[in-house]
């Protein structure tokens, strides 16, 4: 679903200018002709999907200002450009200062429009991706601050956001890769015990003689190697919440310890002569199939039960890929900001491909395929060549490399084209040009047998080659090739050339 920006201006020819331009973009548009229809706009239900406002300033009735003093008590706060036929500085000032981020003077150009728009989405993400850094390291981590749009979400916030309001274990089930633990962080976000301890623990990167300790902690001396106590994971998030990822990997026997401290609110930490008393939210997730597990004799069915009470499945991104374009935007900000690129997006066609990916990694997968193309990139939009593994497996989708230029004066000329595989049009012969008019003399390039010669042997044969046209001395023969006179001995020596004595 493209962005959408809403346009507020009294002009109704100028509105449809900007309407029309604004399209051209890739954007979709709504428009409101007053201040008071933008507001209400803004407040409305779809007001979620408004990702920017171009907003005129001097309008009849609620201005331009009021629109955006207004807006800083709304709960989303899309980034405002503001316009006006009056170009002085005190208006962008005073507009700058009432929470504008842009500012431009009508009738403002197609391509400063776009420009100011891609550069107000580009802070926009970054001053998102800084917030949702903040509120994930106070443990106040929301819904709202997930990127998660599409309607197979939408389910997933709901029952979310309902187990917020509970302490009920939570288990979320999902491929590998989909954002588990994002869902977690925002249940807890969301929760009464937000900005507490949120602990995460994988249950599959734990020793198995190790997954007690760690767990549920231990007394100086239980055990080799146990040279002071340690609190455990239990204790460390008392009071707060305690994830356990990968919970399909626990071992049978730290199985029944979680399932006794679940059940009485106590953790019996290894060599400890009481028990502790902990008050913890547990979520667990999995991207396995407990019930499988569970008949298989490898999870204890009771432990299962006492997890799944509050399910909440995350389906792969190849079921919701309409979240794609705004991960991808997200990633894409995110990145070129720690890489320092300028880069301000994605060309469409590059686009349409990864939204036609199936994405077998998931959202990890996705993110990774943007970190490399934002460190490939060379242009301001990243294209389809900065997706050559994504591209490989897409149909209709190829990447090209142009081939690099030789240096003239160093390199031999291949003629005809150079093409993969044993095509018959694959060149036989390098050929040299004699530079003093007569014929080119050629170094074969193909096998009797026709397959690539190596490079040695196409080595062997240049000098052999340089030592005849230039009759045995060795200093020109060496300024030639571009070595030096040690090496050319050397390398005449491996092939059995001798040096002539003058």
């Amino acid at each position: 679903m493209p962005k959408r920006v809403l346009v507020v201006d009294d002009d109704p020819a100028q509105r449809r200018i900007l309407e029309e331009s604004i399209k051209r973009f890739g954007y979709s548009v709504t428009a409101a002709d007053s201040g008071d229809k933008a507001l209400l706009a803004l407040k409305s239900d779809a007001a979620g999907d408004i990702c920017l406002v171009l907003l005129d300033l001097v309008m009849p009735g609620t201005d331009g200002m009021a629109v955006l003093s207004a807006m800083r008590s709304l709960p989303k706060k899309p980034p405002a450009i503001v316009q006006t036929a009056n170009g002085s500085i005190d208006a962008a000032i005073s507009a700058m200062r009432a929470g504008a981020v842009d500012f431009v003077v009508k009738p403002v150009s197609p391509e400063r429009l776009e420009v100011s728009i891609k550069n107000a989405l580009k802070i926009e993400a970054l001053a998102g991706e800084l917030s949702r850094m903040k509120a994930s390291a106070k443990g106040e981590l929301g819904f709202d601050d997930l990127i998660a749009g599409s309607e197979a979400m939408t389910r997933v916030i709901e029952l979310g956001r309902r187990a917020a309001n509970s302490t009920i274990p939570v288990l979320i089930e999902g491929e590998s890769g989909v954002g588990k633990e994002l869902i977690a962080r925002a249940i807890q976000g969301e929760s009464a015990r937000k900005a507490k301890p949120f602990v995460t623990v994988n249950c599959g990167a734990i020793p198995e003689n190790l997954v007690e300790s760690i767990l549920f902690g231990h007394e100086k001396g239980a055990f080799t190697g146990a040279s002071e106590k340690r609190a455990g994971k239990f204790v460390e998030a008392d009071g707060g919440t305690l994830f356990l990822d990968e919970i399909g990997e626990l071992p049978l026997d730290a199985q029944v310890k979680l399932l006794r401290a679940l059940q009485d609110g106590e953790i019996d930490p290894v060599g400890g002569k009481q028990k502790v008393k902990v008050d913890i939210r547990l979520i667990s997730a999995t991207n396995q199939n407990l019930i499988n597990l569970v008949q298989d004799g490898r999870f204890r069915e009771d432990l299962y039960y006492r997890l799944n009470v509050f399910p909440i499945w995350v389906p792969p991104l190849r079921e919701r890929l309409d979240d794609v374009p705004e991960l991808v935007n997200h990633f894409v900000s995110r990145f070129a900001a720690e890489e320092g690129k300028r880069i301000s997006g994605i060309e469409p066609d590059a686009l349409a491909m990864l939204m036609r990916y199936s994405w077998p990694g998931n959202i990890r997968q996705l993110e990774n395929a943007v970190f490399r193309a934002v460190v490939l990139a060379d242009t301001p939009m990243l294209t389809v060549n900065e997706f050559p593994q994504i591209a490989a497996h897409v149909e209709g989708y190829a990447v090209t490399v142009p081939p690099a230029p030789a240096p003239r004066d160093r390199m031999p000329r291949i003629e005809g084209p150079v093409m993969l595989g044993n095509s018959p049009l694959t060149p036989a012969t390098i050929h040299v040009p004699s530079g003093n008019g007569r014929d080119a003399v050629g170094i074969p390039a193909l096998s009797d047998s026709g397959d690539i010669r190596s490079l040695e042997a196409v080595e062997a044969d240049m000098i052999r080659l340089a030592f005849g046209r230039y009759r045995g001395r060795m200093t020109e023969i060496a300024k030639r090739l571009g070595i030096g006179r040690s090496t050319l001995y050397r390398k005449m020596r491996e092939i059995g050339l001798e040096a002539r004595v003058h």
